[in-house]
């Protein structure tokens, strides 16, 4: 296994709480973006942020998730139609 895995693989260990298995696929998914962010120190996090309080000033009073879901798709770009069925709200 590779020196870049093993961290979020050990955390995956049955033995640990559910919390600290999550936080090893954490890890093992984003690990390319970690690296890639302790190397640069620059994120897109303001961005992203800036354009969800966008959306969110654009659709006060909105009271249907679906429809807010939706607008945060289009301020973000060309949103795959296919997949919204499969988004739902926790």
């Amino acid at each position: 296994m590779a020196g870049d895995t093993r961290l979020g693989a050990d955390f995956q260990d049955p033995g640990y709480p559910i919390e600290v298995n999550s936080l090893g696929r954490t890890l093992t998914r984003w690990r390319h973006r970690i690296a890639a962010w302790h190397q640069s120190h620059h994120t897109n996090g303001p961005t992203d942020i800036n354009l969800i309080k966008r959306v969110k000033r654009a659709a006060f009073g909105f009271t249907n998730f679906r429809h807010y879901r939706i607008r945060v798709l289009l301020y973000a770009g060309r949103p795959n139609w296919a997949l919204l069925p499969l988004i739902t709200p926790r």
